[in-house]
């Protein structure tokens, strides 16, 4: 999963000037969305719906640097359940603590250790150039691109696990595109006429695509190719301020809850299983735990429910007329409610609109009063399910029907006691030095 890529930023949309040749020979091997959804307008939320399969404001990840709760039931324990062997690389950010990416600590009790990941190798949130980094708590600096460590790091987990009893399931969080942009000078030279943020943003996404043929090639040298299920997409639309733009024309960026801020590049590759062709057909990420688990006749055990997602297994192999459950969005004051081509968007608390997204993808007509009796049935339907996430959200959900402690408050990193040891030898690395002085003058 990218981090900030935009819907518009693949070859395959001809972006004016980034090519990812490794992204557009994986969407002509496999199924490429043309309508895939994040599971919100920004990060951690999305990252949370990935695990769960559910709205992230159900698992408590109402915005960025708020943790997932242990109460929450994961992919990566539901697949060790099954007897996985399961690995993570990457940004996390479902511990509680914001701020740019930091080693994740030996007793942080939100690590992907406590969700079901046997090896880790993570930081907290966004990480560039030579990132240093936390080996289920040992710390770790990695040199060059962060595109480049993960993958490696994750292929070899797999040439480890390979050849052993256990079949093997991996995530890899990227930190690319997220700001600050720091990409290698081979990277960016391409862009050599654009802003220098701009250019810096496009050389990550050159490495990032890079990676992703590095590790399509690791897996077909490894044998692996033809059975392994491999997912690509991002964690939530792109951004403003970015020249060209990231969105492909739609309307929004990340952050708020238009198709710009919430659909993004997506991509289901399996060999042996799927024939290429692309699809209109509306998914999300949280379609994805509920469609490895129907892949594999997981018991309904596994789950927390309600579930906001379904499984995709039958559009694998064929196309689908309709979706039968819509995709639900909150995020802060904000809300969308997408059922096939139609989109509710609530896009703060007082206005609700309605748009065709078939007849006008870039949400130019609000269609409520044109479409008084559809309006009125989808705001209906919306209310209803945001009742519900209401009683998700205070533990409705849970076996205990309540919530078994409370949600931490969520904080800067460097503000917690436990990471004072570290700030001495991070002071200096310009990321660091340069946010925490930014940050700690904002909040004075």
């Amino acid at each position: 999963m990218a981090d900030d890529m935009g819907w518009g930023q693949t070859g395959y949309r001809q972006h004016p000037v980034l090519k990812t040749p490794n992204l557009d020979d994986m969407a002509a091997n496999g199924l490429r969305f043309d309508r895939f959804y994040a599971g919100c307008c920004v990060c951690s939320p999305t990252r949370a719906s990935v695990l769960t399969g559910r709205s992230p404001d159900r698992c408590g990840v109402l915005s960025h640097g708020y943790a997932l709760r242990h109460q929450e039931k994961t992919i990566a324990q539901a697949l060790k359940d099954a007897g996985y062997v399961t690995g993570h690389f990457g940004k996390w950010h479902l511990n509680g603590l914001k701020g740019p990416g930091a080693p994740i600590l030996p007793d942080d009790p939100y690590s992907p250790g406590n969700f079901g990941f046997d090896e880790w190798l993570s930081v907290t949130n966004f990480y560039d150039q030579s990132p240093l980094m936390s080996r289920e708590g040992k710390f770790e600096q990695k040199e060059g691109d962060s595109s480049d460590v993960v993958v490696a790091e994750a292929i070899k987990f797999l040439r480890k696990h390979k050849d052993g009893s256990q079949p093997m399931f991996s995530v890899i969080w990227y930190g690319t595109p997220h700001s600050p942009f720091k990409a290698l000078a081979q990277d960016k030279a391409p862009f050599d006429k654009l802003n220098e943020k701009s250019a810096e943003h496009y050389g990550e996404l050159v490495a990032m695509d890079r990676s992703l043929g590095t590790l399509r090639a690791a897996l077909r040298d490894m044998n692996i190719a033809e059975n392994t299920l491999l997912v690509f997409c991002s964690d939530n639309g792109g951004l403003t301020g970015i020249q060209p733009e990231t969105v492909g024309g739609l309307r929004g960026h990340k952050g708020n809850v238009y198709e710009g801020g919430l659909r993004v590049p997506a991509i289901i590759e399996w060999p042996s299983q799927i024939e290429p062709r692309i699809t209109n057909y509306p998914a999300c990420t949280m379609d994805l735990f509920p469609t490895v688990a129907d892949l594999l006749g997981l018991p309904e055990a596994i789950f927390v429910r309600p579930l906001d997602g379904i499984s995709l297994k039958p559009l694998l192999t064929q196309e689908l007329a309709a979706r039968e459950q819509p995709i639900p969005f909150r995020f802060q004051k904000q809300a969308a409610w997408v059922d096939n081509d139609w989109k509710l968007v609530h896009p703060n608390a007082k206005r609700f609109e309605l748009y065709n997204l078939k007849t006008d993808p870039h949400e130019t007509h609000d269609l409520a009063k044109q479409q008084p009796e559809r309006f009125a049935q989808m705001k209906k339907a919306f209310l209803a399910w945001n009742d519900m996430v209401n009683a998700s959200f205070i533990g409705k959900d849970y076996a205990a029907g309540e919530l078994a402690t409370p949600d931490p408050k969520p904080e800067f990193w460097f503000e917690d006691p436990r990471y004072t040891p570290y700030l001495p030898a991070w002071k200096n690395r310009w990321e660091f030095k340069s946010y925490i002085e930014r940050v700690s003058s904002q909040k004075k």
